[in-house]
């Protein structure tokens, strides 16, 4: 790892480090691929509750993402007139993601993604279905039935779910390109609640990318859930509700690949009783 010296716009000196080695060099081309499409990046970012559209654009690009979430609700997308969150994402190197986010039952999502289809010409969607309005958890049911009709329109569908390994099953025999499971609620930020859930859906879940989707809440989080094997994480209230989020969204760029790679090494075994570092053999006595 070796480090440089930033200058930010305000004046502020950061530095900033760079993970390198012959590990991270190999591994540089494991991209994560959903539909057939890959990307760079396991990381994907949403790109709401910024406090202006410079530092979200700003996070963007310290994050390394190459893929963005937008909830279509919540943009205009019929009169683009005045200026817009679209304004700011640059469509040629971040791929859009339209998400139903605010959607309360099947119908209501299922229209919403044509729209964005329409408007944004993609058949990409990050498909939610909520069923309580306190927690944000899913409607399982409107999720299965929206996740079936738009997977028969030719839609690529990642629906946010529980981490419940029955519903999951039911959506990829339902047509999902991925499943997007809670590690928390949403913007709760309170991290991975349910290891062994996630660890399960791991085991069984092998036929789409598994993708942790809300509750991340710093980089150890992001790490965690990498280090279980997940194929990557979505976020956006961890780096935009943080204090810096520019320095978050570089953190978080490389807590997925300090993950990833710990995943692909392979940790030790967990002992009870301490092990010596050093062989014993030869020691004089």
């Amino acid at each position: 790892m070796s480090g440089a010296v930033r200058t930010e716009p305000d004046g502020a000196a950061r530095v900033v480090y760079v993970l390198s080695g012959a590990g991270l060099d190999n591994k540089m081309n494991d991209a994560l691929v959903i539909a057939g499409r890959e990307f760079k990046s396991r990381l994907i970012l949403g790109s709401g509750k910024y406090e202006s559209f410079e530092l979200m654009r700003k996070s963007l690009e310290a994050s390394g993402t190459d893929m963005v979430t937008v909830a279509v609700r919540r943009v205009n997308l019929s009169d683009r007139s005045g200026e817009s969150l679209l304004d700011h994402i640059d469509t040629q190197k971040y791929h859009i993601l339209p998400n139903t986010a605010g959607c309360y039952s099947a119908d209501e999502a299922v229209r919403t993604a044509m729209l964005a289809r329409e408007v944004l010409d993609t058949p990409w969607v990050k498909l939610e279905v909520i069923g309580d309005e306190k927690t944000l958890f899913p409607d399982n049911e409107g999720l299965l039935e929206a996740t079936r009709t738009l997977a028969r329109e030719g839609f690529i569908v990642l629906p946010y779910l529980n981490d419940d390994l029955i519903v999951a099953r039911k959506l990829v025999d339902a047509g999902a390109a991925a499943i997007m499971p809670l590690a928390a609620p949403i913007g709760s930020g309170l991290g991975i609640q349910n290891i062994t859930n996630l660890r399960i859906l791991r085991e069984q879940i092998r036929e789409v990318p598994l993708i942790v989707d809300a509750g991340v809440g710093t980089a150890s989080d992001a790490t965690l859930a990498m280090e279980l094997g997940v194929d990557g994480i979505l976020m956006n209230t961890g780096i935009a509700g943080a204090r810096d989020c520019i320095a978050m969204a570089e953190a978080m760029k490389h807590a997925v690949l300090a993950g990833r790679l710990a995943f692909q090494a392979g940790r030790i075994p967990r002992k009870l009783y301490a092990s010596a570092s050093s062989p014993l053999d030869g020691i004089s006595r």
